[in-house]
């Protein structure tokens, strides 16, 4: 008897086909456009781009400057500013948030992008650095709530961990589009895991966005996230609630506040997403969840933006590594350099 291989389904959660047709009704609050313009506009009463100075390395290809953003309530964000050597014209900018419980690293540690020709601004995580790469950036708030940022503050909106998370990664974009040799019109948000949460949610709150390219997602129909997986970050929830019991409805109420798939229906910036099957960090259905109502309430302000994603079928978190990269490398292209030419 021959072998049949099929990888028409996931490994964890729901099979591809249904996957495909999920679009889940995930709870929206009522003043979520007004609970996050209000957040913004309180931020941006400071300007986007505080300080920026060069940052000497051993590094010739590339020239990098440690930059300074205005966060949440004004306070400063760590991030690196990278960009190919010698290179003076504009260039188009991406803005990258790293994973759950990294920072921002030492200069040289990501240089997909500036070595493809972008400017690369990469942003810390506040109060996170430590866990999986160096941070710089700390995270002056006390609320209640649990020890792990996915469960800081996390009894109240105006107090959750994500709301000033949220609000450093939208002002980076801002001070990206300050910085020299940026060419403002052409500037994308980037992110896997928790970076692919930020980067959803400045897709679904700036509306001038170039591109977004999205992995894993992290912070997706997280409702669901909290009760399909045990794994960090979603497991830190559901462990904070197995004793905190009495808490479940106020933290369900915030994390409502955060969640993905309702800034996705906002996003109208064409978007790439991956998603490996196997993923028992961010189950493959919350990211489809996202992707799949993506640009759904922008009705008839604007074209529905374009998208497309790429699933791994025996791809767990870390999806397609090197060959998800080259899908996006060249799918950025096509979207911000249409007329230059690009190596295949």
């Amino acid at each position: 008897m021959g072998i049949v291989l099929s990888v028409s389904r996931a490994s964890i959660d729901l099979a591809v086909e249904r996957l495909r047709r999920y679009t889940p009704t995930v709870a929206e609050p009522a003043d979520f456009d007004r609970f996050w313009r209000a957040t913004l506009a309180a931020a941006s009463r400071a300007p986007a781009l505080l300080d920026i100075r060069p940052e000497p390395t051993d590094l010739r290809l590339v020239d990098v400057w440690d930059v300074t953003v205005a966060g949440f309530d004004g306070e400063p964000v760590r991030a690196w500013y990278t960009r190919p050597a010698g290179v003076s014209t504009p260039l188009p900018a991406v803005v990258e948030y790293p994973g759950y419980g990294r920072g921002r690293g030492l200069p040289g540690e990501r240089l997909t992008w500036p070595v493809a020709g972008y400017a690369h601004l990469l942003v810390d995580n506040r109060g996170q650095g430590g866990l999986h790469g160096r941070g710089d950036t700390p995270d002056p708030h006390d609320a209640p709530g649990g020890p792990d940022p996915a469960t800081r503050g996390i009894l109240a909106p105006d107090t959750y961990h994500y709301r000033r998370l949220i609000t450093d990664a939208a002002r980076a974009v801002d001070a990206a589009r300050a910085l020299p040799g940026v060419d403002p019109d052409r500037v994308a948000a980037v992110g896997n895991s928790q970076g692919g949460g930020l980067a959803l949610a400045v897709a679904g709150l700036l509306d001038d966005l170039a591109a977004l390219l999205v992995t894993a997602p992290f912070l997706c129909d997280v409702q669901r996230g909290i009760e399909l997986t045990e794994t960090s970050p979603y497991g830190e929830i559901a462990r904070y609630l197995a004793v905190h019991r009495e808490a479940e409805e106020a933290v369900r109420h915030t994390l409502s506040y955060v969640d993905g798939v309702t800034f996705a229906r906002r996003a109208t910036a064409p978007a790439h997403f991956g998603i490996g099957l196997r993923d028992d960090v961010c189950p493959p259905s919350t990211g489809f969840a996202a992707y799949n109502q993506y640009g759904a309430a922008v009705g008839d302000r604007v074209t529905a933006p374009a998208r497309e994603i790429h699933t791994y079928p025996f791809n767990g978190h870390e999806g397609g590594e090197a060959v998800h990269v080259r899908r996006q490398l060249r799918w950025l292209d096509a979207v911000l350099r249409p007329t230059e030419p690009t190596a295949r």
